[in-house]
């Protein structure tokens, strides 16, 4: 493209987004000449006037609307994917943040870490996405994640991983079960039938061995790796029981579809984490990512632990 300054392309897109070549000038840092003289270049490229004064200001003609689409695709990739491998700017980046978290991790923290995203950097979206253990350092190496949070028990020693906070376990049995009260025994906990919850398709979680170890053998007659499938599975059966994080616990209870139990044995704290990959360690967007999730986990209730 050697009759074609690129640098036309980011005043192509001040001017598309401002209709204004003296706002468009302010957005860039260029003088109203400066300015002027580049439009000059662009209309000289195209062969065609591009941006026309109404009383509406400078609107785009036909050539210019059909090149706009683009133009802009072209900036936001420049803005969102270049540029920010040289600098981060939360309140400028545009992008998408891609997170492996269970559907338990999308109803705890999700919610809270997308107030803090909409705060401090406005223009990025978050997606999350569900991948089984096994999967995790495809996923992390290749790019399709920025991040994994959770508590994986075999985690590849190739990532890097970081202690957001650790959390306890609780049972959680629907307020419709008349037969258990406010606590619960270690012969009513075995007697009943048990919901696990694992992603692994094995009830190998750490919780399980902990369990073990304490001399509890659990009556599990359903496992699922859907939490969110607790509430609706115990309200229709009452008579089951469920071993969860802390935190899932008290957002369940708030809906009085559950109640929540100590269990009968006390349980040791289990740690979660936040994983990356080694090629993004020194990537400043996930530098920065990295730095909210751990704030934003800090910032949790201690009845959430």
């Amino acid at each position: 493209m050697p009759d074609l300054d690129l640098n036309l392309i980011a005043v192509f897109d001040a001017l598309l987004r401002e209709r204004s070549v003296t706002d468009a000038g302010k957005s860039l840092g260029l003088t109203q000449s400066a300015m002027s003289h580049s439009l000059k270049r662009l209309r000289s490229f195209f062969d065609d006037a591009l941006f026309v004064k109404t009383t509406e200001g400078m609107m785009p003609t036909a050539k210019a609307a059909e090149l706009g689409p683009v133009v802009l695709g072209v900036m936001e990739a420049i803005r969102g994917q270049v540029l920010s491998q040289a600098s981060f700017d939360p309140l400028q980046a545009r992008r998408t943040f891609n997170l492996c978290m269970s559907d338990m991790g999308e109803l705890v923290f999700a919610p809270s870490l997308f107030a803090k995203l909409k705060l401090l950097a406005p223009h990025c979206k978050l997606h999350t996405l569900q991948v089984t253990p096994d999967a995790l350092e495809n996923v992390l190496s290749t790019g399709k994640a920025d991040l994994a949070l959770g508590s994986v028990r075999h985690a590849s020693q190739g990532l890097y991983q970081e202690e957001l906070f650790k959390h306890t376990f609780v049972s959680i049995v629907s307020v419709k079960n008349k037969a258990v009260g406010d606590t619960i025994t270690r012969e009513e906990f075995c007697a009943m039938p048990h919901i696990a919850v694992t992603l692994t398709g094995h009830t190998d979680t750490p919780y399980d061995s902990a369990l073990e170890d304490a001399g509890i053998r659990r009556n599990i007659v359903l496992s699922t790796p859907h939490f969110l499938f607790l509430p609706l599975m115990l309200d229709q059966h009452p008579e089951f029981i469920a071993t969860v994080p802390r935190a899932l616990g008290t957002v369940f209870a708030r809906h009085n579809v559950v109640k929540v139990l100590e269990t009968p044995v006390p349980l040791p704290k289990f740690s979660l984490q936040q994983y990356w990959h080694p090629r993004f360690h020194h990537d400043r967007a996930s530098i920065w990512l990295r730095g909210v999730i751990k704030s934003t986990f800090s910032e949790l209730p201690m009845s959430m632990r």
